[in-house]
């Protein structure tokens, strides 16, 4: 094998530079939930790159007092210093707030798949005036069983539920709606 054939996907296809800096910032992972990159949370807000090379990416917390923030900011420093690029800032930005909504439906497949119950509905952001929509049941990611209960509002973290399965008996977190 050759050292060509270690070149990096970004090397290899044509993009604007702006669309290169949104590719290299979408491969960051919540540093919470590794199999989430922060494209798939919603989180990765906007990339602006200028003339000089300077690279400007958005990102908004899942909520104000998120403390990957600061883990992310770094992760993102470092896959733009990995692709060369030296003049990086990161700016958070809490308007409008973050909501569930914003998750992808491959982020929330991955949710699934990795054990976490994915939010199910849409956040009060989106709803309009009109009929009360019911609580559903959380749907247990190891067993598909809708028979489980809420233990705790707040799980490992702000933004998960524990719960556990009455059939199977697992706990899991639930990401909350938002």
């Amino acid at each position: 094998m050759t050292a060509a054939m270690y070149i990096s996907d970004f090397e290899t296809r044509t993009l604007t530079p702006r669309q290169k800096a949104w590719d290299i910032a979408a491969t960051v992972c919540d540093p919470e939930i590794p199999v989430l990159t922060i494209e798939d949370l919603g989180i990765l807000r906007n990339v602006q790159v200028t003339e000089t090379g300077k690279v400007t990416v958005t990102i908004t917390p899942t909520y104000s007092g998120c403390p990957a923030m600061d883990a992310i900011r770094d992760d993102l420093k470092a896959a733009f210093a990995k692709e060369g690029y030296e003049d990086v800032e990161v700016n958070m930005v809490l308007a409008p707030a973050w909501t569930t909504d914003w998750m992808t439906e491959a982020g929330k497949a991955k949710l699934q798949e990795y054990g976490i119950a994915p939010p199910s509905g849409m956040s009060t952001a989106q709803r309009h005036a009109g009929p009360i929509r019911l609580t559903m049941a959380v749907k247990c990611p190891q067993c598909a069983s809708l028979n489980t209960k809420e233990l705790t509002r707040f799980g490992s973290t702000s933004c998960k539920a524990l719960y556990v399965c009455q059939d199977c008996k697992e706990p899991f977190d639930y990401f909350k709606v938002l």
